[in-house]
C-alpha cells in the first residue's frame, strides 16, 4: 500500500520490524492498525528498518529484543498513555522519541517535551513532515556521535563525554539525559559564554526553523537545568538573557 505525497494521516497510534538498513531502525508505537500499516509501509519505502507496536506492553517486548534508532510514540494509547512511556523510556533509554499529539492539545506538546520528548508532530499531518522531521533527530543525533571519538568537555564539576553520550559529575555519577538534552548541552557548551537565539539552538538540535509557538527548546533546556543547576530557578550554568536568547556562561575544557 502506497501512500500519495498529498496523503495525510489521523487517528491515534503506535510500531516495530527486525532487520538494520544504513538509514536505522524505527519503532512505530500506535494503536491505529491502520496508521501503523501506512507509517511503516511509507518508512520502508524511504529506506529504513521498521518495527510496530500496538500498546506499552508490546513496545517494551520490542525494546527487549533491540533498541530501534528513534521512536514515533503516539500520545493516544490504551492502557498506559503515550506521555507515560515517553517519561519511563526517558528514565531508562537515550533513544530519541518523536511525539504524535491531537490536533489542539498544546498543553499535551508541552508536556510531553517535559517527559523527554526530542520533538513532535500534530495530527493530521503530512507522512513526508514525519519523514522530515525523523531525518532530522536521526542527523544530529549522528553529528553528536561522528567524528568525536573520546572527546570529553568539562566544566564546573561536570563531565560531558561525546563519545558515550554520557553527562557525570565529579564523582562519577551519571545523570541520565535524553538525546534532545545531550544535544541541547552539546550545542551549549560548543558555543560557551556566547548568547545563543532560540532559533539557533532549534535549528542546531532539531533541524529546523521555529515557529511563533515554538516552545521544544525552552521547555528541553528547563528539564536540563534540572539535572544540572544548583538551583534551577536561579540558573549559574547556563543563563537567560532577556530578549536574546541563552548563554553557556561557564569556560569548558575539552580533552
Amino acid at each position: 500500500m502506497k501512500i500519495p505525497s498529498g496523503t495525510f494521516v489521523t487517528g491515534s497510534g503506535g510500531c516495530y520490524i527486525g532487520g538494520m538498513t544504513d538509514k536505522g531502525c524505527i519503532l512505530v508505537v500506535d494503536d491505529d492498525r491502520e496508521i501503523r500499516e501506512l507509517l511503516a509501509h511509507f518508512l520502508r519505502e524511504h529506506g529504513f528498518a521498521v518495527a510496530v507496536a500496538a500498546d506499552g506492553v508490546e513496545m517494551f517486548q520490542r525494546l527487549e529484543a533491540q533498541v530501534p534508532d528513534l521512536i514515533v510514540l503516539d500520545l493516544m494509547l490504551p492502557g498506559e498513555d503515550g506521555l507515560s512511556l515517553c517519561r519511563r523510556l526517558s528514565a531508562t533509554h537515550t533513544v530519541p522519541i518523536i511525539m504524535l499529539t491531537a490536533v489542539a492539545a498544546d498543553a499535551d506538546r508541552i508536556v510531553g517535551l517535559e517527559m523527554g520528548a526530542d520533538d513532535y508532530l500534530t495530527k493530521p499531518f503530512n507522512p513526508r513532515e514525519l519523514l522530515a522531521r525523523i531525518r532530522a533527530v536521526l542527523r544530529r543525533a549522528g553529528q553528536s556521535a561522528a567524528g568525536e571519538g573520546g572527546q570529553r568537555v568539562s566544566f564546573e564539576g561536570w563531565e560531558l563525554d561525546l563519545g558515550r553520550h554520557e553527562l557525570k559529575r565529579e564523582d562519577g555519577t551519571l545523570v541520565l539525559l535524553s538525546a534532545g538534552e545531550f544535544r541541547l548541552l552539546q550545542v551549549l557548551s560548543e558555543n560557551p559564554q556566547q548568547v545563543l537565539s532560540r532559533d539557533f539552538l532549534l535549528e542546531r538540535t532539531h533541524g529546523r526553523e521555529s515557529g511563533p509557538f515554538d516552545r521544544s527548546v525552552d521547555i528541553q533546556l528547563s528539564r536540563l537545568r534540572r539535572k544540572i543547576e544548583v538551583d534551577p530557578k536561579e540558573p549559574g550554568i547556563i543563563k537567560t538573557v532577556r530578549g536574546g536568547g541563552y548563554m553557556f556562561s561557564l569556560p569548558v575544557v575539552r580533552r
